[in-house]
C-alpha cells in the first residue's frame, strides 16, 4: 500500500505542475517531459522509441515515435494521446506497423459522451465504459503502457481497467528489484500488465514514475524490451528478473489446474493407434507406472494393478503425445497451450539463452506445466538480414558459442540467415564433435547445397528446399520474378530430381511449417478461418494481427500460387523418402501442428504417415525413439485421448480431451481455459 501511495502522489504532482520535467534546460516550456528507449529484439537494439509531453490549454498531449528494423524490414510506428490534467483520455491515434507483417492505423476520440472509435476505413460510435478506462492498442509502443499505469494508479488501481478501442488490463504491483546503474544501485518497482497482449509483460518505473524498461513479446511471438536511454548496461537484469516472475507465474498457473496424479495409471477400452505403423487395437489397456509404460496390448490380456487409477476409455483414441518441432517458447503461457493442444515435446529453435534454460528446467522439475523441451542455440552473422541473436563472425566465435550451447544441455545449434558458408561450416564441425546437429535457415546468399555439403543436417522451412529445385536464378533477378519462377516451378525436371537425390544422400531432415505459409495466402476472400478453424478460439488479444488480413490482388494471387507448390513439394519429399518432421513456428498458438499434419495428408501423406511425423520420426529425428514416439512397453508415458478417429479424418487430431505427461493425466479444456483460449 505505501508503494501505491507514493505512486498516486507522484501521478497527481505529474498532472499539475512540472515536477516531472526533464534535469535538462528545455528551450520550450510547454513540453514537460521527453524520453528515449532502445529497443531490443532478443537482448540487441533493433531501434529506438522517442517520446514528448507538452501542455496543451487544460489537457496533456503526448507525441511518440517508434521504429526499429528487423532482419532488413522497417517497423515504423506513431501515437498520439491527448487527455485530462489527471490523463483521462480525450483521444488517441495508432498508426504504422507493429510487426514486420502486421500493420495498425486506429484511433479513438471521446467528446459529449460519446466514443468515436476508428479502424482503418470502419467508423463506429460506442458510449464510454463506466468508471476509468484508458486508450492503448497494439504491442507497443512503450510510452503508452507507462502513460496507463500512471492513470491507472491515479485512479485508485482498478482491478481490472478498461480500454479502447477494445479490451482490458490487469496491473499488477510485484514488488521491487535493485538495479545495478553505472556506480550505484537503483530501487525500482516492478509491474506486471495482463491482457493488452496475450501473456504477461513486465514493467520498471523509477521513483518519478518514469518508465525505465518494459520486457515483453512483439506482434510475432519474439522477445522484445524497451530500455530507457542510460539504462541499457542493465538488459541482462531486467530480462533475468523478468524470466524468475514468469517462472512464478508458470508455478500459480500450474497451481490452478488440476491434474489426475497416479503412480499406476490403466487407460481401458480405447482403440489403440501405437504410433509404429501397426493397425489400431480395439478395446486396448496401457499401464504406466511412475511415468513409463509397463504393459500395453488387448484389455483381456493386460493384467491391470489393483491400486492402479484405472480410466475407462471405451469410444476413445489412444496415440502417443505429438511433437512440435519448430517452436518458439518465448511466453511461460505457451506451457499449457502446448500441452491442451496434445503437445508433450517440442523442439524450441531459437530463443533467449537465460530465458529459455530457466523455463526448461522448471518443467523438467516439475515447478511449471509445459511439454518436454529440447533446444537449439540460435546464432547468427552480421548483416541487414540478421536476427539480433548471438553473433558469429568468426569460426573461433562459432566454436564458442557452440561449446556455450553444448555445456547448457542444448541439443542442437540453429543456423540463422546471415551465418557466412565458414562460419557455419565451424559451428557444424563444432557441433557434430560435441555429439549435437545443425538445424536451421539457408543463410542469404547461400543455397541448401552448400549448407548441407558445410555440415547442416536440418533444413527449416520448405522455401530453402524449393529454391534448389530450379536452374539458378539469373543475377539481378528481381524477387516478385523469382517468386513467379517458384510458382511454375516443375517438380519433374532434372534440377528438382537432383535435389531430392542430394537430400536424400545426405539424409537431410525438413520441417516445412507450410501452416505458417498458408496463413501469409489469407486473404478477406479467404479468411483465416476458413480453413484454419483455431484462430476463433484464441484469446483476443492474438486474434487481430493474425486475422487482419487484405484485399484479394495479385500479390496474394501469387502467394495461394506458392503456397500450392509448398504443398507439392512436401509430397515430392515424402515419396522420395526425405523425413519430414511436423513444426509450426508459432502460427496460431496452439492449432497450427493440426493444420500442418492435415495439410500432410492433402500433400500425399496417410494419416498414419502424417500422424508419424509428429510422433515417431522427430523422436528418431532427435535420438529419442527408445524413449518417445510410439506407445510401446519401456517407453515413456506421453499419451493423448481423442474423441474421434484421426485415421478416418486426419482433422480429428484436434479431438484431444486428454492429455497424460509425466504419469499425470490432464483436461484439455482447463489447459486452454487457464491462458484465455477458447476449448
Amino acid at each position: 500500500m505505501r508503494i501505491l501511495r507514493t505512486l498516486s502522489a507522484v501521478v497527481v504532482l505529474f498532472t499539475c505542475s512540472l515536477a516531472l520535467a526533464q534535469n535538462l534546460p528545455n528551450p520550450d516550456p510547454a513540453v514537460i517531459e521527453q524520453g528515449k528507449f532502445t529497443l531490443h529484439k532478443f537482448e540487441q537494439p533493433i531501434g529506438e522509441e522517442t517520446y514528448e509531453i507538452r501542455r496543451d490549454g487544460d489537457s496533456l498531449a503526448a507525441k511518440i515515435d517508434f521504429k526499429f528494423t528487423d532482419r532488413g524490414s522497417p517497423v515504423p510506428l506513431t501515437t498520439t494521446f491527448r487527455g485530462a490534467a489527471d490523463l483521462t483520455p480525450q483521444s488517441f491515434e495508432i498508426k504504422g506497423k507493429i510487426a514486420r507483417p502486421v500493420s495498425i492505423d486506429e484511433s479513438v476520440a471521446i467528446a459529449d459522451g460519446t466514443v468515436h472509435l476508428r479502424s482503418r476505413d470502419k467508423q463506429t460510435d460506442a458510449a464510454p465504459p463506466t468508471g476509468p478506462f484508458f486508450t492503448i492498442a497494439g504491442y507497443a509502443p512503450a510510452t503508452m503502457q507507462m502513460l496507463m499505469v500512471r492513470y491507472w494508479s491515479a485512479h485508485g488501481s482498478p482491478a481490472q481497467l478498461p480500454t479502447l478501442p477494445s479490451g482490458s488490463v490487469k496491473i499488477e504491483p510485484r514488488g521491487q528489484d535493485s538495479i545495478h546503474v553505472g556506480e550505484k544501485d537503483e530501487k525500482l518497482d516492478r509491474y506486471t500488465v495482463e491482457g493488452l497482449i496475450w501473456g504477461r509483460e513486465t514493467l520498471w518505473f523509477d521513483s518519478n514514475r518514469k518508465l525505465v524498461a518494459e520486457v515483453s513479446t512483439d506482434a510475432e511471438f519474439d522477445h522484445f524490451e524497451a530500455i530507457r536511454e542510460g539504462y541499457e548496461a542493465a538488459l541482462g537484469d531486467f530480462v533475468g528478473k523478468a524470466g524468475a516472475d514468469g517462472m512464478s507465474a508458470l508455478s500459480e498457473i500450474s497451481k490452478g489446474i488440476p491434474g489426475s496424479l497416479s503412480p499406476t495409471l490403466a487407460i481401458v477400452g480405447a482403440t489403440l493407434i501405437d504410433g509404429t505403423g501397426a493397425a489400431p487395437l480395439a478395446d486396448s489397456a496401457v499401464v504406466i507406472h511412475d511415468g513409463r509404460i509397463v504393459a500395453v496390448g488387448p484389455r483381456s490380456k493386460v493384467k491391470i494393478p489393483k491400486k492402479a487409477n484405472v480410466v475407462d476409455a471405451k469410444g476413445k483414441f489412444l496415440l502417443p503425445g505429438l511433437w512440435d518441432m519448430h517452436a518458439h517458447f518465448e511466453q511461460v503461457e505457451w506451457g499449457p497451450i502446448y500441452l491442451a493442444a496434445g503437445v508433450t515435446t517440442v523442439r524450441d529453435c531459437g530463443n533467449e539463452f537465460e530465458f529459455i534454460t530457466a523455463v526448461r528446467d522448471a518443467i523438467a522439475q516439475g515447478r511449471g506445466l509445459g511439454p518436454r523441451l529440447l533446444l537449439a542455440g540460435v546464432v547468427d552473422g552480421t548483416g541487414p538480414l540478421g536476427l539480433s541473436v548471438q553473433r558469429v563472425d568468426t569460426p573461433e566465435q562459432a566454436r564458442m558459442w557452440t561449446d556455450r550451447y553444448h555445456a547448457a544441455g542444448f541439443q542442437q545449434m540453429k543456423i540463422y540467415s546471415s551465418v557466412k558458408l565458414e562460419n557455419l561450416k565451424a559451428v557444424a564441425d563444432e557441433a557434430h564433435r560435441l555429439g549435437m546437429t545443425v538445424t536451421g535457415h539457408v543463410p542469404e546468399g547461400l543455397n541448401a547445397f552448400q549448407t548441407i555439403a558445410a555440415g547442416q543436417d536440418q533444413i527449416n522451412h520448405i522455401q530453402y528446399i524449393a529454391d534448389i529445385m530450379h536452374a539458378p536464378f539469373p543475377e539481378g533477378m528481381s524477387r516478385v520474378d523469382r517468386r513467379k519462377a517458384t510458382a511454375e516451378l516443375d517438380l519433374d525436371s532434372p534440377d528438382a530430381r537432383k535435389a531430392l537425390m542430394f537430400l536424400k544422400e545426405h539424409h537431410t531432415v525438413v520441417d516445412p511449417t507450410i501452416a505458417l505459409f498458408e496463413l501469409f495466402s489469407a486473404t478477406t476472400a479467404k479468411p483465416v478461418a476458413s480453413f484454419e478453424p483455431g484462430v476463433e478460439k484464441i484469446a483476443p488479444e492474438l486474434a487481430q494481427p493474425l486475422t487482419d488480413v487484405e484485399p484479394p490482388s495479385e500479390r496474394s494471387e501469387l502467394g495461394a500460387k506458392l503456397f500450392s507448390k509448398d504443398v507439392a513439394i512436401v509430397g515430392a519429399l515424402r515419396r522420395a523418402g526425405i523425413p519430414i518432421v511436423a513444426g509450426t513456428d508459432q502460427a496460431v498458438p496452439g492449432h497450427s501442428l493440426h493444420r500442418e499434419i492435415e495439410l500432410y495428408v492433402q500433400a500425399g501423406f496417410t494419416p498414419m504417415e502424417a500422424i508419424q511425423a509428429a510422433t515417431i520420426v522427430p523422436a528418431r529425428v532427435m535420438g529419442l525413439e527408445k524413449e518417445l514416439g510410439t506407445v510401446q512397453k519401456g517407453k515413456r508415458g506421453d499419451l493423448i485421448l481423442l474423441t474421434a478417429d484421426p485415421l478416418a479424418d486426419i482433422h480429428n487430431t484436434r479431438a484431444v480431451e486428454y492429455v497424460i505427461t509425466n504419469g499425470t493425466m490432464y483436461h484439455t479444456a482447463e489447459l486452454w481455459q487457464s491462458v484465455g483460449f477458447k476449448p
